[in-house]
């Protein structure tokens, strides 16, 4: 994509709105998602894109039959992999030093010495990780740009995991970084927030073929009943791989779950390190906040297929991004499904290779998980110095 954009993307927020979506679609069908290769998505990925208005360009990708090797797959992770040191293996990399400039302007506090530097405490606060991991993977895409432009230039679809869906976003050129960056910092301070307001968080369960989710979690809303809790929330918030759930809700369910793991045939349970109970209704009061803002910024179609947490399918317009982002904060991420949507394809085609960008490994072992031969053809691009990466 001649430097996905070059420099445009990372400084539209500085020289003015909309510098990366003119000069991404000014030059059409040569890039990401335009013309010809828009219209051929459906024979590189298998990815639900047979649904687009027939025409020339339809007819030119079929005439053009690519091997689905020759397009890429990026993912973008979310809260949770965030952690001390992350970005110092990409300062070195053009723009990235500028993206951090850029950051504290728009957050008002010094998100790279942050990264760098910690506080841990600090860091993994929902105010300010999110935020983090969202320029962390922005900036690694410069890093494999630098290092290896053909993977950025052959991107065809692309995912994010919560918050990861707005670096995704930016990515394909439907949101500016400087927007989507305030965006993403209104989202977290509200979900901080809401989650400040009832004792709540989330439960890592790994369960097996007769494992029941929506029975365990009924169970435990009626033992907070019993506590006197009015309307208490316990729900599966995010779908992982296989027999892998993350509950979420009130602390008494799921200290109930935990201590009734056995009955529910749940082989390991494990609290996440998060303030409150993310992707349920106990994040109401952040839904307004979030609508707003993102009624202000100019949001356009993704020019590759973005897909989205809340019904694994991929965005197709402004207005349905402004929607579902809204939703997402109050529906269950349906990452499992979404891996699914993203790589169906016919037995024997070949998988395309598939990117994690950003700190962590975390959506490659969910990937391994839900489709093994998928996972073959991934790669991780760190954010970290490559000798720290060989210590850990």
């Amino acid at each position: 994509m001649g430097g996905w954009a070059a420099a445009t993307w990372r400084l539209a927020g500085c020289s003015g709105r909309g510098v990366l979506r003119g000069a991404v679609r000014r030059r059409g069908s040569s890039l990401r998602g335009g013309g010809e290769r828009a219209a051929s998505l459906s024979e590189l990925l298998q990815s639900s894109v047979g649904d687009e208005e027939p025409g020339e360009a339809a007819a030119g990708a079929r005439r053009e039959r690519r091997s689905p090797r020759e397009g890429t797959v990026l993912l973008f992770p979310g809260q949770g992999s965030q952690f001390v040191g992350m970005g110092r293996g990409l300062l070195r990399y053009p723009g990235v030093r500028d993206m951090y400039r850029l950051a504290e302007k728009v957050l008002g506090y010094d998100l790279l010495s942050l990264c760098l530097e910690g506080p841990r405490a600090e860091l993994d606060r929902t105010r300010h990780c999110q935020p983090a991991v969202f320029v962390a993977s922005l900036a690694a895409v410069e890093k494999l740009n630098h290092l290896q432009p053909k993977v950025v230039e052959s991107c065809v679809a692309a995912a994010g995991y919560s918050v990861g869906e707005f670096a995704a976003l930016v990515f394909a050129g439907a949101m500016d970084f400087a927007e989507a960056l305030y965006a993403v910092k209104v989202r977290a301070e509200a979900m901080q927030a809401a989650a400040e307001t009832v004792p709540s968080g989330m439960l890592s369960v790994i369960g097996g073929q007769e494992t029941n989710y929506k029975y365990a979690c009924l169970e435990a809303r009626r033992h907070c009943e019993s506590l006197g809790i009015e309307n208490p929330v316990c729900e599966v918030s995010n779908y992982l791989f296989p027999d892998s759930r993350v509950i979420a809700g009130h602390l008494q369910a799921l200290e109930f779950l935990q201590k009734n793991a056995p009955k529910f045939y749940f082989t390991r349970t494990k609290m996440l390190p998060v303030s409150g109970a993310f992707h349920t209704r106990l994040m109401e009061p952040a839904v307004e906040p979030l609508a707003e803002v993102l009624k202000s910024i100019e949001i356009q179609k993704p020019l590759i297929c973005v897909y989205s947490n809340v019904d694994s399918k991929k965005y197709m317009h402004s207005k349905h991004i402004q929607k579902l982002l809204v939703k997402q904060l109050v529906s269950p991420v349906l990452w499992e499904q979404t891996m699914h949507s993203m790589y169906q394809r016919k037995q024997g085609m070949e998988f395309p290779y598939t990117y994690e960008v950003g700190p962590g490994k975390q959506l490659g072992a969910v990937l391994r998980k839900c489709n093994l031969k998928a996972w073959r053809q991934y790669s991780h691009v760190d954010v970290i110095e490559e000798e720290e990466a060989a210590e850990t």
